[in-house]
């Protein structure tokens, strides 16, 4: 019972994890605003790359916007994936170990959503395409890695088979 319910409250945990960043990146839209600016405007790259890749920069404060606006989405599915997967293994912590089973596909569909986001979004598209490695000041790829590293591990934990419960004494 006891790892049951720890894998519902890491899945909590991990909603309201990426709840909060999508509530920090709506309340300090601006602030955040300027990371994705910067990054997709390639304006703090190696001098030398500048000059070999300008052709991928993306200059349109409208994309700008419109990109933030799907990193934020991808923030607010995450976590309500992830909120209703904690909530559906809470609900099943005393089922039977089949149902248990099938009320993880809420949790792990919230994992593959943060994971899409942060590596894909982050370490792919930003860290590679846009080449944020480089920049001293927007390079966001230590952050991304903590939270899909995070969410890997308590995904791997939530998907570990659960055997029957024991009966009460």
């Amino acid at each position: 019972m006891m790892t049951r319910c720890a894998k519902a409250a890491m899945t909590a945990c991990l909603a309201a994890f990426a709840a909060m960043v999508a509530f920090n990146n709506l309340v300090d839209y601006r602030a955040n605003l300027a990371f994705v600016q910067h990054v997709l405007a390639m304006d703090d790259i190696f001098e030398g790359s500048r000059h070999l890749v300008r052709w991928r920069t993306i200059q349109s404060p409208f994309l700008w916007h419109a990109l933030y606006g799907l990193i934020i989405a991808g923030e607010l599915a995450t976590a309500a994936l992830l909120g209703r997967g904690a909530w559906a293994l809470w609900r099943a912590r005393r089922a039977p170990a089949a149902q248990f089973a099938r009320a993880k596909r809420w949790t792990i569909t919230g994992v593959l959503a943060g994971f899409v986001l942060w590596f894909l979004g982050f370490m792919v598209i930003g860290g590679e395409w846009f080449l944020m490695w480089q920049s001293p000041t927007w390079n966001g790829q230590a952050s991304a890695f903590r939270f899909y590293m995070t969410l890997l591990a308590v995904g791997i934990f939530v998907n570990q088979g659960d055997g029957e419960l024991e009966p009460a004494p």
